[in-house]
């Protein structure tokens, strides 16, 4: 049996052998993802970059996903398609301030940011996919790639 460490963190685990399907790396990562909260004792990462939470479901003709991004506006959300390799970021700004007359007596700012990258089963039509946000919820719907239909070739 050959045991094969992933990443740094001391639950990113050790697996037997390798999978060779795409799925299988997918719910991996999804695993690893989860558990990496744990491994940092529950806190987010030192540069202070989340991972929001995903759900994945595939139909015949499509990938739904969704991700908590919870406070992020439209505007400050990108997602990447590069063939089945889709990567989700965004970024949450929050100020609050009280004043008593002229005098500030409390203010705070933070700053929160997601990222978020996962490899789908096939390749996705990056020109048909769609993006909604609703309540903290981005929702996508990423229409998979219609492969080319095989050729039977002529022998001469």
């Amino acid at each position: 049996m050959n045991l094969i460490r992933r990443g740094n963190a001391p639950l990113a685990g050790f697996r037997p052998g390798t999978m060779e399907d795409q799925f299988g790396r997918m719910v991996e990562s999804m695993f690893q993802d989860f558990f990496a909260p744990l491994a940092q004792g529950g806190r987010m990462s030192d540069d202070g970059l989340g991972v929001p939470r995903l759900d994945v479901s595939e139909h015949d003709q499509a990938f739904e996903i969704q991700a908590e991004l919870p406070g992020v506006k439209k505007e400050d959300i990108k997602v990447s398609i590069d063939g089945a390799r889709v990567t989700i970021e965004g970024e949450c700004q929050q100020a609050n301030e009280q004043r008593q007359g002229e005098h500030v007596v409390y203010s705070e700012r933070s700053t929160r940011r997601y990222q978020r990258s996962f490899t789908l089963p096939s390749e996705v039509d990056d020109a048909a996919a769609e993006a909604k946000l609703e309540n903290g919820i981005l929702m996508l719907t990423l229409p998979k790639k219609q492969g080319s239909a095989a050729r039977r070739l002529t022998i001469q």
